[in-house]
């Protein structure tokens, strides 16, 4: 018989799911520093090589929603534990393939397999922890994911260097197997049951507010992501070496493990949109110190910066975004997710042909002046949210 918790109960994710959000995100970043390896050792054009990143990203951000549904179906743990050893098949089968066609497909399926780890593991923290405490807890799994993107950086790098890109591919999947193991001992949290996939879906997508949260969630993405990737490539076009454009926008892991810290205090008895506001006049400022000039010292605070505008306005719209449908909560914050990420390879496509002219004055000024009506929207609807019922059936907040 499943063990179960009672909901809200509990102050912190357990260490199996922290673990596994952790391995989620190391092999998310990891390909990174690997196209070059891949492409050289493979001889393919590096920017065939790049399908690799680029079809995981996207099975990624697709997969989620179908995540959600499922969780929401057949729970929470049971889920994690058939996406992460789909993962792990996935990447030891990414270390011993022959060639490009074959590999991209596996890292295709290892992000879609990876997608639905971390929204799930949301989503468990939605269940089992109550609102008063839930935005410390999610901040604590976003510190958790930057010590990971920071790792992947730095390690997947070194052990590229030393050992082939094979390894680097190899070791997330072993220790995917291992978050499968330890899952099992991990209590499954009791559902609002809804019959049918189909009304899970159709649960969330009638809801307003939840809505509007997706929209926001597509332009953070926008905003982040999509523009963000772009920080070091604005070096590179100065001329800077790859390798100090690479630690100049590593700062950015910094910033969200510091700030999410800070966040997990000021939650205690601060409304969220009031975290909303600074995060988002940070992600304004960041910006705008990219759009006055480009150097090494300005990428380097815009980075930290950008970190900490993530930590507070991400983990506070991950925060609203568990509470809007609770009935189905995997669903919900699936396509969360999902929207985020759609929303940074939307931004990323439509980037693309400043970045090559070499407008990126320009591209960063138009990003901070999206960021704003981001944060006013984002601040003025969550703090009418605040003021309306408790949570409960309707999905309103406590």
């Amino acid at each position: 018989m499943t063990q179960t918790v009672p909901p809200a109960t509990l102050a912190k994710p357990p260490a199996a799911l922290t673990a596994s959000c952790f391995v989620s995100s190391f092999d998310r970043v990891a390909v990174t520093p690997m196209l070059v390896l891949i492409a050289v050792e493979l001889d393919v054009p590096l920017a065939a090589a790049v399908t690799v990143a680029s079809g995981y990203y996207l099975a990624y951000g697709l997969s989620q929603p179908m995540w959600g549904v499922l969780s929401d179906r057949f729970g929470r743990l049971r889920v994690m534990r058939v996406a992460l050893l789909g993962a792990a098949l996935a990447g030891l089968v990414s270390a011993l393939v022959p060639g490009l066609g074959t590999l991209v497909v596996a890292r295709i399926v290892a992000g879609a397999c990876f997608g639905g780890v971390i929204p799930t593991s949301l989503t468990y923290v939605g269940d089992t922890v109550g609102v008063a405490l839930r935005q410390r807890a999610l901040s604590s799994l976003m510190g958790v994911m930057a010590v990971a993107t920071a790792t992947a950086t730095g390690v997947g790098g070194l052990l590229g260097d030393l050992a082939g890109w094979r390894l680097v591919f190899t070791v997330p999947a072993l220790c995917a197997l291992v978050c499968v193991l330890a899952l099992r001992a991990v209590p499954e949290p009791p559902r609002v049951e809804i019959a049918g996939l189909g009304r899970h879906v159709r649960a969330v997508l009638s809801r307003p507010w939840a809505l509007l949260v997706f929209s926001l969630a597509f332009v953070e993405g926008a905003v982040l992501l999509g523009t963000m990737a772009f920080l070091a490539t604005a070096l590179q076009h100065h001329g800077i070496s790859t390798t100090v454009a690479g630690l100049g926008t590593a700062t950015y892991g910094i910033g969200v493990w510091l700030s999410s810290r800070l966040v997990m205090r000021l939650s205690r008895g601060r409304p969220v949109w009031l975290l909303i506001a600074i995060g988002g006049a940070q992600l304004c400022a960041a910006y705008t110190i990219v759009a006055a000039d480009v150097s090494v010292a300005t990428v380097t605070v815009s980075s930290l910066v950008l970190g900490g505008g993530y930590s507070f306005i991400h983990s506070s719209l991950q925060t609203w975004a568990t509470s809007v449908v609770p009935e189905a909560r995997g669903t919900t914050v699936a396509f969360f997710a999902s929207s985020l990420f759609v929303g940074g390879a939307v931004a990323s496509w439509a980037a693309g042909p400043l970045a090559e002219n070499g407008a990126y004055p320009l591209l960063f000024g138009l990003t901070a002046a999206v960021a704003v009506p981001l944060t006013v929207v984002a601040t003025l609807s969550r703090r009418r949210y605040g003021l309306l019922p408790p949570e409960g059936a309707s999905g309103q907040p406590q």
